[in-house]
């Protein structure tokens, strides 16, 4: 469901990044070059994960990134550029109903400057 032949749907994707400095300047790189129309910031987010077999808990701020379907592809690609994980979790939930007006605003951010 993402890609060139996505439908007219808006995403959310969820990203942790390892503090407040870095969810800052990953949310502005993806919102300055309209790969998403907003970042939510979430702190406090306790992370509890088997890492190299290991089990490991760390303190996280989760990113809630508004985007489209269509671009999806796009916005994991330069999430897992940008982020300093080594294998960052990026994962993509299509979004079944919201506000109107909101979806549409969605993918008017999301649009501009596309060829």
């Amino acid at each position: 469901m993402t890609g060139e032949d996505a439908p007219d749907v808006a995403v959310v994707i969820l990203s942790p990044a390892p503090d407040a400095e870095e969810g800052e300047r990953l949310a502005r790189v993806l919102v300055e070059e309209r790969l998403a129309a907003c970042v939510s910031q979430v702190p406090g987010v306790r992370t509890l994960c088997r890492w190299q077999g290991t089990t490991e808990a760390t303190e996280e701020i989760l990113l809630v990134i508004k985007s489209h379907a269509r671009i999806a592809p796009q916005v994991v690609k330069r999430l897992g550029d940008l982020h300093p994980y080594t294998v960052p979790e990026i994962l993509v939930l299509p979004v079944a109903a919201g506000h109107r007006g909101y979806l549409d605003w969605i993918r008017e951010e999301t649009t501009q400057g596309e060829s």
